[in-house]
C-alpha cells in the first residue's frame, strides 16, 4: 500500500531549526541594540522586530522537541483507507 519513496529513517529538522533560531536571536538582539545606540530608531525596531519573531519561533521549537516523537505508522499501515470491493 506504501509508495515505497518514504524515508525510512527521517530525521527532525528540529535540532537545526533551534540552532538557526537562536543564531538569529542574538544577532538580531544585537543588531537592535547596535542601532539603538547609533541613533536609528526605525533599524532598532526593525531588528527588535526579527528578536521577537526569533524567540518566538524558539519557543515554538523548544516545544516541539520537549515533545518528543510521535506516533509514526508502519510499514504494514497502509496511508489511507483501502478501496473496498462491492
Amino acid at each position: 500500500m506504501r509508495t515505497g519513496n518514504e524515508p525510512l529513517t527521517a530525521r527532525s529538522p528540529l535540532r537545526l531549526r533551534f540552532w538557526l533560531s537562536l543564531w538569529g536571536l542574538v544577532w538580531a538582539a544585537a543588531g537592535a541594540a547596535a542601532f539603538s545606540l547609533a541613533g536609528r530608531p526605525g533599524w532598532a525596531a526593525a531588528c527588535a522586530g526579527l528578536a521577537v519573531l526569533a524567540a518566538v519561533d524558539l519557543a515554538v521549537v523548544v516545544r516541539h522537541i520537549h515533545q518528543g516523537p510521535h506516533y509514526q505508522p508502519g510499514p504494514d499501515v497502509p496511508p489511507y483507507e483501502p478501496p473496498r470491493h462491492r
